[in-house]
């Protein structure tokens, strides 16, 4: 397109300068994973002492790599040197690294976490052989952490928009062909193939179609969406862009959540340089136009379906509506309409950058490509990752998420958010696809991952999740609004000790006629945790109903505490912790415990330097 042509030359020659190796620079991660951890402050003291020391060199703001479990991370660059990548920075750290490193040329080996280079540097590991990179494959989040998201000039310089230009030099049906040819599925949870998708939006005649960009990530634990719109938007808009040629359409929404304050921030920001680049709100040679909206979302997790969701942008309440007719038929304002995720959307900017092979050479058989995950829980690395489609649970918890910490042993992983299954460590070789996926009884879902260890009572882990379901029911349809109540109220009975054998079977019963006959995918899937936790942790379920007792120590309902009198040394720590008055005893004498006052709370068991507070 000759409206980029300049524009690109200028940014090319902008980025060489930019990462010249006779440039010194510092880049800090400042997407909301590193603001929680102190990003903001880190960056502001890395420009103070560069202005007060007169040191040449820039500091800039920069997305999330990745590793979020080192946050704040800062790449700091010397001229002539490589970038060396440190993890955990506080201001108190910033003077150090500034004297010792950009100034005195040596890099604080003990902050260092990789360097950004294709070889070690003075014993520093290379960024691409970290333990959390090794197995990735970055696609969607090839430009996360690596520019500054605020600045158009980066995302051109890296290839930007040559997807959309790519896609001009072929018909709305070719490109529609090269997406299925990619093999690329809705990265939103179902897997729906795109091009097929795409198809038939494309297929109807109407003069008037919408395409939506869905970024309502309400899954506990996930935060893949977040960490694309706040580190490279622009990907977003270009594969927005794309489909609204594909599809033939010219209007598009972003839908996200109001909760995401600096993804809506920078996605305005890349609305607007998009806009002064020519690129929205003007009609191209070919006859194509387009306008991007920005929907803010209230939060409601049924938004996540697209009905819901078309019904919360037209302002009525969200909830869904039965199918057919189906979007592409009859979407948003009752006109055909297309609706993709946010990581589906980066991944066809570099599909039509790239070509549709490099793409589906990735992956297995029938998921192709790559995927993003979100590490949380109960593991070591934290954080955000890509990895190709098929590669092995246990690859995923363990080499990249580096296990669980304190030698704790693995015990289950959620995957798919509150509507997927968990898995157990028997699952360690499952391929990672979403046919793999289904034949444990789970989903990727958005791509969720939640690891818990053998402290993890997976009965309370049921009853979480399925109290979550329960708030976010919209509540339109019986089995789901109904379903949830009776799910959880049999759940929170059995962590009580009042459970009975029966229940088991009623569990499966609701849970079965949820999923049959759930108006949406909400409710379909809301049983999930249930039966999977029933199908491998069945034996915890037992020992609640049957022994009164809860196997990991969970539920504080089983739990009593009793004080150990020859261990007791009267210290009375956990006499001032006890938020109910339930321990007595003093000064230098043995303790007791008031178990018609003791809440089960664990207070005095954590506070005990001693071990003399003993739980059954």
């Amino acid at each position: 397109m000759d409206i980029l042509r300049e524009k690109r030359a200028e940014a090319e020659r902008e980025w060489k300068d930019f990462t010249s190796d006779k440039k010194s620079r510092v880049m800090v991660g400042a997407a909301t994973c590193g603001r929680a951890a102190g990003a903001l402050a880190v960056m502001d003291e890395f420009k103070r002492l560069v202005k007060e020391k007169g040191i040449d060199a820039e500091v800039v703001e920069t997305a999330c790599i990745g590793l979020c479990y080192a946050e704040p991370l800062v790449e700091v660059k010397r001229a002539g040197e490589p970038s060396v990548l440190y993890s955990k920075v506080s201001p108190k750290d910033v003077a150090g690294i500034v004297e010792k490193h950009l100034v005195g040329g040596e890099p604080c080996i003990e902050k260092a976490e990789a360097v950004m280079s294709d070889k070690p540097f003075k014993g520093i590991q290379t960024f691409a052989e970290h333990p959390m990179m090794r197995l990735q494959k970055r696609v969607v989040l090839r430009n996360c952490g690596v520019i500054d998201p605020s600045n158009f000039g980066h995302y051109l310089a890296r290839g930007g928009y040559k997807g959309l230009e790519n896609s001009f030099s072929k018909t709305p049906e070719e490109v529609i062909e090269e997406m299925k040819a990619s093999g690329l599925r809705g990265r939103g949870g179902a897997g729906f193939p795109t091009g097929v998708k795409w198809g038939f939006a494309r297929a109807s005649k109407s003069a008037d179609k919408y395409i939506i960009c869905n970024a309502d990530e309400g899954d506990p634990g996930a935060f893949m969406d977040r960490s694309v719109l706040e580190g490279d938007p622009h990907s977003v808009i270009e594969g927005l862009m794309i489909a609204g040629y594909a599809i033939g359409a010219n209007k598009a929404y972003i839908y996200v959540r109001s909760e995401y304050p600096l993804a809506i921030e920078r996605l305005k920001l890349a609305i607007s340089q998009a806009e002064e680049a020519g690129l929205l709100k003007r009609k191209f040679e070919n006859g194509f136009e387009f306008e991007i909206k920005i929907k803010k979302g209230s939060g409601a997790f049924v938004c996540g379906e697209e009905t819901s969701l078309m019904a919360s942008i037209e302002g009525v309440r969200a909830m869904p509506r039965p199918k057919p007719p189906f979007p592409a038929n009859s979407g948003l304002f009752k006109k055909p309409t297309n609706i993709n995720n946010v990581e589906t959307l980066a991944a066809v900017s570099s599909i039509m950058r790239d070509g549709a092979a490099s793409y589906a050479a990735l992956g297995s058989e029938k998921s192709r490509g790559t995927k993003t995950f979100s590490l949380a829980g109960k593991i070591s690395r934290t954080g955000l990752i890509e990895v190709p489609l098929g590669t092995k649970l246990g690859q995923i918890i363990n080499e990249i998420g580096g296990g669980c910490p304190e030698g704790k042993k693995f015990k289950a992983a959620q995957t798919g958010g509150p509507s997927g299954g968990c898995l157990t460590g028997e699952h360690m070789d499952l391929p990672v696809d979403y046919e793999g996926m289904a034949s444990a009884g789970s989903i990727i879902g958005s791509g969720g991952i939640v690891v818990m260890n053998e402290d993890s009572c997976m009965v309370e882990v049921a009853k979480y999740f399925v109290g979550f379901t329960e708030s976010e029911s919209c509540g339109k349809c019986v089995p789901c609004r109904m379903g949830t109540q009776h799910l959880h109220l049999i759940l929170e009975k059995i962590c009580n000790g009042e459970g009975e054998m029966e229940d088991l079977e009623r569990l499966t019963k609701i849970a079965m006629t949820m999923k049959q006959s759930s108006l949406c995918g909400l409710g379909q899937t809301a049983p999930n945790p249930v039966l999977t936790t029933l199908k491998y942790f069945k034996d915890e379920y037992i020992a609640h109903i049957k022994e009164k007792r809860c196997p990991a120590m969970a539920c504080s309902g089983l739990i009593t505490y009793e004080v150990d009198a020859k261990k007791c040394t009267g210290c009375t720590v956990c006499e001032r912790v006890c938020p109910t008055g339930a321990i007595s005893g003093g000064p230098k004498k043995v303790h007791s415990i008031d178990s018609d006052k003791c809440i089960s709370c664990g207070a005095c068991y954590q506070s005990c330097k001693f071990n003399a507070i003993l739980r059954h």
